[in-house]
């Protein structure tokens, strides 16, 4: 039997004229894997910090088991800005103590990408002091995964990691033998790593059995039968089932509910997006052109970030772009945001950006805008316009369009200046979308945006019709809004990955791996020459990726029409049959177009 290792009874906890918790009891047992969700200011934070004792309830109590070891992460660190990394994580041990250490080891390779801590000047023995935030949130993060302890508790652990370091953060938590409490708002991350779910809504704490995904079922089943008033709220849980059920089967872990009443939830719920119709949308308003690349090189400063790319992006295409930090994402976004302001005249450092003369550009940059403090929330708004058109004819009012990103009436006339750090990224991209662009770049948009403001932005995007490239570390938010995904790898190249994210991720193990067996061999006997492609062979490689891509927007549009109509037909076994044929054929097409895809980009 497990043994509890925290008890919350009866806790209370009132900020101001608002109470946060009121009268929640909870248990932490060995073993457990329990991840926390709630909207910005429900009391997530405040909820963990009592539990660690970091904070005392106004009423009500939290006991530890006797000689609890636990481990805290939290959105301040406390190292010492005078002390070396070496100092603050691995302490006393000698170089061959922690070297041989299998734990140390594996612990500094996945979040600082290897044991000399490359990208910190001086490795181990840099200063804290000087350190960026998101740097010294990392080497917080290693100390605590170095030590042993019974209840790990984390608050955002994700935050300043890349897709790699979150996927080897959630393969290290799975592995360790110790409980865990973790606020995060990576559904992805929730999904992988828990076991239990807690969610924090108005006072109160709602727990669930399984992972994330389960949770939105739970969650949408017991709306349902408390058959809640909040009609808004429970049409996008609704259709976030919906892309969980059909979208990603894969993602559900342990279901512990009536998955029967889950699929009646969501039976008459049309999928997130009706492509081609967004498409053909998107062509009206773009025309043909949006950013053709031709063989351009961007650079920052004199470091060469691309190299000789040519790409297309065209209308209504929704662009997951991924890479490792410092790869040139970011960089690539501003050398076309460049081009589209200056109308063609300011180029990156080689080849030409191409900007179709109807693209009206939106950037989300990851630096929020600063705005008057004095204005309402509503006035920034109304401030870019009145009224939205979001295409097929919906439209919104600036104070709809409030509501749909979660400020309420009361909250449209708070001071800009008033607003937490997520309030003003959410007003920003409000500002953004209000202003009708058909071309969105999006860098890092779910940084401090909470699960229900995610799905809120998502229920938009749904809907939007133009082209997007989306840069984030969010791998849920990526899979969920974009239907293509482009990676850096840190070679100059750009290249599309057909499996997604998952295909990144083993690109980039491979990689690594192949460094690490060649390092050696490449000391001690030179590389054979690689006979060396021309310009023109280059650029024929290019135009037949292109033309493969398109064929392979084509080939998944048919497939999902097909799966529609099987749906549709699963009593006629006759029709069923010819259908599945059908399938069978278009998986072979596709597979012989990805194999060519990738012989081409090796030559490209």
């Amino acid at each position: 039997m497990a043994v509890n290792l925290v008890n919350v009874e009866n806790v209370s906890k009132v900020y101001g004229t608002r109470a946060l918790l009121d009268g929640v009891s909870l248990g932490v047992s060995e073993g457990d894997r329990i991840g926390v969700v709630g909207r910005n200011g429900d009391g997530k934070t405040t909820m963990i910090r009592m539990l660690a004792r970091l904070e005392e309830p106004d009423t009500g109590r939290v006991t530890h088991s006797g000689g609890l070891r636990l481990g805290v992460l939290t959105q301040h660190d406390s190292l010492d800005p005078e002390a070396t990394v070496r100092h603050e994580v691995i302490g006393d041990m000698a170089d061959h103590e922690w070297a041989g250490n299998a734990k140390v080891r594996d612990v500094l390779t996945g979040l600082f990408g290897g044991l000399d801590m490359p990208g910190f000047p001086q490795g181990l023995d840099t200063v804290i002091g000087p350190l960026s935030g998101g740097e010294r949130r990392r080497i917080a993060l290693a100390k605590l995964l170095i030590e042993e302890q019974d209840l790990v508790v984390l608050d955002e652990p994700t935050n300043h990691l890349d897709v790699e370091g979150i996927a080897w953060l959630a393969g290290h938590l799975r592995e360790r033998r110790s409980a865990l409490v973790c606020v995060t708002h990576d559904r992805w991350f929730l999904d992988q790593v828990c076991t239990r779910m807690w969610d924090v809504q108005k006072g109160d704490v709602y727990e669930y059995e399984g992972g994330y995904s389960d949770y939105v079922f739970a969650r949408a089943e017991r709306e349902r039968i408390a058959a809640t008033e909040e009609t808004k709220r429970q049409n996008l849980v609704r259709k976030e089932l919906a892309w969980l059920r059909r979208g990603a089967p894969a993602r559900t872990s342990k279901p512990r509910f009536r998955v029967e009443a889950a699929n009646e939830l969501i039976a008459d719920v049309p999928p997130p997006r009706d492509s081609s119709e967004l498409m053909k949308f998107a062509s009206s308003r773009l025309g043909k052109t949006v950013f053709d690349l031709e063989d351009v090189t961007v650079q920052a400063g004199p470091k060469v970030l691309l190299k000789h790319v040519t790409w297309q992006l065209g209308p209504g295409d929704r662009i997951g772009l991924v890479g490792v930090n410092g790869a040139g994402k970011t960089s690539l976004l501003r050398a076309m945001a460049e081009a589209a302001r200056s109308e063609g005249e300011r180029q990156p450092a080689g080849g030409q950006v191409k900007v179709g003369r109807t693209v009206k550009l939106a950037y989300l940059s990851q630096e929020v805008a600063e705005l008057d403090p004095n204005w309402r929330v509503l006035e920034a708004v109304q401030r870019v316009r009145e009224r939205v058109d979001l295409g097929k004819g919906r439209e919104m009012t600036a104070g709809q369009l409030c509501e749909t990103f979660g400020f309420g009436k009361e909250k449209q006339w708070t001071p800009v200046g008033d607003l937490s750090g997520g309030e003003r990224r959410r007003l920003q991209l409000l500002r953004l979308l209000m202003d009708e662009p058909n071309v969105l770049f999006l860098d890092e948009p779910t940084n401090d945006l909470d699960i229900e403001t995610l799905t809120q932005l998502e229920d938009v995007l749904d809907g939007w019709p133009g082209s997007m490239i989306v840069i984030s570390h969010d791998r849920f938010f990526v899979e969920r809004t974009t239907d293509r995904v482009f990676a850096l790898l840190g070679d100059g190249a750009l290249r599309m990955l057909p499996r997604g994210i998952d295909e990144y991720l083993e690109r980039r193990r491979r990689m690594e791996e192949a460094a690490a067996s060649s390092a050696p061999a490449v000391a001690a006997k030179p590389a054979a020459a690689v006979p060396e492609k021309s310009a023109a062979d280059v650029r024929a490689a290019k135009k037949e990726l292109q033309k493969i891509e398109r064929q392979l927007d084509k080939v998944s549009e048919k497939e999902t029409k097909l799966h529609a109509q099987i749906a549709e037909n699963a009593t006629d076994f006759a029709k069923v049959a010819e259908l599945d044929a059908e399938l069978r054929e278009l998986t072979g097409q596709r597979d012989e177009l990805e194999l060519r895809w990738l012989e081409l980009a090796e030559d490209a």
